[in-house]
């Protein structure tokens, strides 16, 4: 097994992860936590492979709104049609940050892909966050920030309508209260824990006053020097940290299908960066 680093993230060559012995298990787990991002190629996994390659690094944290895989509940679908105009995923996140506990991390095995288009763009929080100004740092280490996913996922949610039966659930939407830098458990770094489709505002400010730093974040972050773009074939793997990445699916292949399996592993509490 080869990993190979990238600007963001790495690359895992000369392995198949249906054959993982435990050592080798324990080097991609350490090379996750380090990169954030790992991108596989050529995997020939059946639904019950590509869970029992998630369950190696930690339990699966079904996702309450994806229409999950009718065989296997554990793997979410993550469907565009041919015909459709909106995708899932197509804006900067990470996921699960409404959640209490939010996920770990998420993998996402490449099943259909149009033949131009529909690559998936990281980014690293990590990187970016270390290029702040210790001002800002300093400002940003004593606030905290409400995620939410009512206005992505409620009823009343325009993308919510617009995703169709590709998404349910309404009834499970809520919010979440985490630092706005965090630190990760595994490496020790510290990560800007905020991202552009679920961080409302800063507890104790207004989201009129929290706007405009936020776009200012969320603009720094998606610079090229913190950023990298996937391209997907069939069977290709990228399986990334929600802690210290972002991603976004670029919509970019109109007429054309795309069909992506996820599973989510669970997460731990999160921690507030210590000086």
């Amino acid at each position: 097994m080869l990993i190979t680093p990238e600007r963001v993230g790495a690359t895992v060559s000369d392995v198949d992860v249906r054959q993982l012995n435990d050592d080798a298990t324990t080097q991609l787990a350490n090379a996750w936590a380090e990169h954030g991002v790992l991108f596989f190629r050529d995997q020939e996994l059946t639904p019950d492979d590509h869970i029992t390659f998630a369950e190696r690094f930690a339990s699966i944290d079904v996702n309450k709104f994806f229409k999950p895989v009718e065989t296997h509940p554990k793997i979410a679908t993550v469907l565009k049609e041919a015909d459709q105009q909106g995708n899932i995923g197509g804006a900067w996140h990470t996921d699960h940050t409404y959640d209490q506990i939010p996920a770990r991390g998420s993998i996402l095995l490449a099943r259909e892909v149009p033949p131009v288009g529909g690559d998936t763009r990281f980014a690293d929080v990590a990187a970016a966050y270390d290029a702040l100004s210790p001002g800002l740092q300093k400002t940003l280490e004593s606030l905290e920030a409400v995620h939410s996913n009512e206005h992505v996922f409620g009823k009343s949610a325009q993308y919510n309508r617009e995703m169709g039966d590709r998404l349910g659930n309404p009834e499970g939407v809520g919010n979440a209260v985490h630092p706005v830098v965090i630190q990760h458990p595994q490496t020790g770094r510290k990560l800007l824990y905020v991202n552009l489709a679920f961080t409302r505002y800063f507890v104790g400010w207004t989201m009129e006053e929290s706007a405009p730093l936020l776009q200012y974040l969320y603009e720094h972050v998606g610079q090229y020097q913190f950023t990298t773009q996937f391209q997907w074939d069939v069977g290709s793997i990228a399986m990334w940290d929600n802690r210290s990445t972002w991603h976004w699916a670029l919509n970019d292949y109109p007429g054309h299908r795309r069909l992506m399996h996820r599973i989510t592993v669970a997460g731990e509490a999160l921690s507030p960066a210590t000086s």
